[in-house]
């Protein structure tokens, strides 16, 4: 166990406010934490790594939409340009640890820069035409992102080699731990785990602080912000630049991971929705819905269409009619679709509102 003191610090003082959300939580952190062990095989690895970029990903839009009231649809634009960022580094130069640093510095930098301009142009007007024109602005850098087919690779997309040590061929130790080879692969995982744990750490301390507390204020009553003296769109244009930098890391993170970057793995409006609909199922305006939000979500995307061609098959042998259909796996999409609307008319403030409620 850590020290009070320590987890205190750790977690800004922001404990998980019921019995229920600290036991699925401290669940989804071991299970990650020893994911190589405890799901062998490739596909768990890949679904708890995709997990670790999402919580991330989606933690940085609740800081914006959650946090500061903020809705935008650019968020898939910086979460292209960190993975782009390690492409276009890796695939030009020699790929190791100086070119990936340089290239993960200047997606930042542009990110940032990208976020700035566009939130102090943009977030004085009303929200709804700032929502429209993240719209646009992403839309741009797709097509962008595709035309520059010399230097993105274009739909296609780029494949590039990363350093030595994150490659699966290298090896750390010559015999298993816990029967399991300490390769490159896992040492990516971890890569991934960890930078995610600080990132979200980061992000509760952000929420946590003072400048913190001024985004709830501005959520609730820009005027009256206003009126005490804060600078909204000053402090609205901090934060989007905050959201947009842990957006380009988390897409730097999953171009380690894949190893390929293209308009589907990180542009594609797809990844919006896919981001919006965990935002809800966690929880708008808490980071540790992001993380019950993401883990759900994606843990459904992979494993619900199995499940439900598994349960197509024992009914259709148990002869049972009609039912066999609806359960068919091509439904799942469905299936997902109606627990979404289930899950929103129940718990409105999303799963973690609800466990909120429970006492412990």
């Amino acid at each position: 166990m850590l020290p009070k003191n320590l987890m205190h610090s750790l977690l800004s003082g922001d404990y998980p406010r019921s019995k229920p959300l600290a036991i699925a939580l401290a669940v989804i952190l071991v299970s990650l934490a020893f994911a190589p062990f405890l799901f062998p095989g490739s596909q768990p690895l890949n679904v708890a790594a995709k997990i670790c970029v999402f919580i991330i990903l989606v933690a940085s839009y609740d800081l914006l939409l959650g946090y500061t009231g903020i809705v935008s649809f650019a968020h898939t634009m910086f979460f292209g340009i960190g993975g782009y960022g390690v492409a276009i580094a890796m695939y030009s130069f020699n790929p190791g640890w100086a070119a990936l640093g340089g290239g993960i510095a200047v997606a930042l930098v542009l990110s940032m820069l990208l976020a700035l301009v566009i939130g102090l142009f943009s977030l004085r007007v009303r929200a709804i035409f700032f929502a429209m024109i993240t719209l646009a602005v992403a839309s741009a850098f797709a097509i962008l992102a595709s035309q520059l087919s010399d230097l993105t690779g274009g739909e296609d997309g780029r494949s590039y080699r990363i350093p030595e040590l994150l490659r699966p061929s290298f090896r750390l130790f010559d015999e298993k731990i816990l029967d399991v080879t300490i390769n490159g692969k896992i040492l990516s995982y971890y890569l991934i785990f960890f930078a995610a744990l600080v990132l979200f750490l980061l992000a509760l301390r952000v929420v946590n602080s003072p400048f913190g507390r001024v985004l709830q204020a501005i959520r609730e009553n820009d005027f009256r912000a206003e009126a005490l003296g804060y600078r909204v769109v000053l402090y609205r244009s901090i934060a989007n630049c905050l959201s947009a930098g842990m957006a380009t890391l988390a897409g730097v993170l999953m171009a380690l991971w894949l190893r390929y970057t293209g308009p589907d793995t990180t542009l594609s409006f797809a990844i919006m929705i896919d981001i919006l609909l965990m935002v809800v199922i966690g929880g708008m305006g808490t980071l540790y819905g992001a993380v019950l939000g993401a883990t759900i979500f994606i843990l459904a995307q992979n494993y619900l269409q199995v499940l439900m061609g598994e349960l197509s098959d024992a009914l259709a042998a148990a002869g049972i009619p009609v039912l066999p259909l609806l359960f068919q796996a091509d439904r799942w999409l469905l299936w997902l679709g109606i627990l979404f609307v289930l899950s929103v008319y129940f718990f409105p403030a999303g799963i973690v509102g609800k466990l909120r409620q429970l006492r412990a």
